[in-house]
C-alpha cells in the first residue's frame, strides 16, 4: 500500500481534537460543520458565541423542511446547546494547537465531521432513545504572506539596476 510522503509535515502544521458522544442533535451538528468548514478559528469562535447569544442564526442547508427564514438570509436556526458544545471544542483545539506552538492566530479549520454516535436507552419501562453525536476537528497553520519580502526585492532590484547604470557611465538624464 502507497503511503503518502506529505502526511509527517503536514501534522506539524496540524491539531485535533475530538468529542465523543455529545448529548446534541446530529443534524444540528452537521449544519454548523459546514458552516464552519474551512473557515478562520477566531471567525468561527465569535460566530458560535453570537449563535449562542441568539444574534445570528445558522444557515440550514439539508434539513430546510418547515424552516422560517431568517433576516439576510434563507432558512436558519439558534441551536444553542450543539453550539456551546462546538465552542468548547474549538477551544480546546486551539489550545492544542498552542501546546504544539502553533501560531494561534493564523489557525484554519480543515477537516470538521460531525457523526452520529451510538444510540443509549434510558427511562426503564418506558424507554426512550437519547441524542448523540460524535465530533472531530482539524485545524491547520496557514503559512504567512511574504507581501513584504517582494517590496524589499524589488527595491533591491531597482538600487542594483541603478548601481549598473552608473558603473556603465549612462545615467537617465530627466
Amino acid at each position: 500500500m502507497a503511503e503518502n510522503k506529505n502526511k509527517g509535515s503536514a501534522k506539524e502544521h496540524s491539531a485535533t481534537a475530538r468529542l465523543l458522544s455529545a448529548p446534541i442533535s446530529t443534524k444540528q451538528s452537521v449544519e454548523i460543520s459546514y458552516h464552519l468548514r474551512y473557515e478562520d478559528l477566531a471567525w468561527a469562535k465569535a460566530f458560535l458565541e453570537e449563535v449562542v447569544a441568539m444574534r445570528k442564526p445558522v444557515p440550514y442547508r439539508r434539513a430546510t423542511m418547515d424552516l422560517g427564514h431568517k433576516p439576510g438570509m434563507a432558512g436558519g436556526r439558534f441551536p444553542q446547546k450543539a453550539a456551546s458544545h462546538f465552542l468548547q471544542l474549538l477551544k480546546s483545539v486551539e489550545a492544542n494547537a498552542q501546546f504544539k506552538g502553533l501560531n494561534t492566530s493564523s489557525l484554519k479549520i480543515s477537516k470538521l465531521i460531525a457523526n452520529k454516535a451510538s444510540i443509549p436507552f434510558s427511562g426503564g419501562r418506558g424507554r426512550h432513545a437519547t441524542k448523540r453525536t460524535h465530533i472531530e476537528i482539524e485545524v491547520i497553520e496557514r503559512k504567512q504572506k511574504k507581501n513584504d519580502n517582494k517590496k524589499e526585492e524589488k527595491a533591491v532590484k531597482g538600487d542594483k539596476k541603478e548601481k549598473i547604470m552608473k558603473q556603465k557611465g549612462t545615467e537617465r538624464s530627466e
